[in-house]
């Protein structure tokens, strides 16, 4: 287990530690919920940096990091729903597209060698947005910038979706044609 697998298990124990903030009856409970978050997402850009800049990437870093991100936005938005802060609407837009990812990533995992849907550009802006939206609720923005960041975030995730769709594609089709090849 090497420095950033770590890291990644850090985060994931930082969901329940959220959770507690989050509901718990203290005063800033949102904001100190909030400051878990930002943990959570300084840890995970740091654990990407480490494994990079050292060459201590891992297949288990490689396939626990995407699920420590999905648990922690599956976290995010399964509170801010049940608290009223965001409509059902965005938690099933973007828990759809979340599930088809780690379903097409899973069949690309075990059943087309092993192969591991690379992160793009179109997948970290909609993370960026994520963020900003969430950050917004928890720093108390008005109200109509928190909807509008969240609009835009599922725009941007079915926008992701959609590449992310593209290149699925293009992979078992390779898979297929290198199978065939042989």
């Amino acid at each position: 287990m090497n420095i950033p697998n770590m890291i990644t298990i850090l985060r994931i124990l930082l969901i329940p530690v959220y959770l507690y903030f989050f509901y718990s009856s203290l005063r800033e409970n949102i904001l100190l919920a909030g400051i878990i978050f930002i943990i959570a997402g300084i840890s995970d850009v740091l654990d990407g940096y480490i494994a990079r800049k050292y060459n201590l990437t891992s297949k288990l870093g490689i396939v626990l990091d995407p699920i420590a991100d999905k648990l922690m936005t599956f976290t995010i938005l399964i509170s801010f729903t049940t608290k009223g802060i965001i409509p059902p609407w965005i938690l099933i837009a973007i828990g759809i597209k979340e599930i088809a990812m780690i379903l097409g990533g899973a069949i690309l995992y075990l059943f087309k060698g092993k192969q591991v849907m690379p992160s793009n550009k179109y997948g970290k802006v909609a993370t960026l947005s994520f963020y900003a939206a969430t950050l917004s609720v928890v720093f108390k923005f008005p109200e109509l910038l928190s909807k509008t960041l969240f609009f835009l975030t599922v725009v941007l995730n079915v926008i992701a979706f959609i590449n992310y769709f593209i290149i699925y594609i293009k992979m078992r089709h390779n898979t297929l044609n290198d199978i065939v090849d042989k």
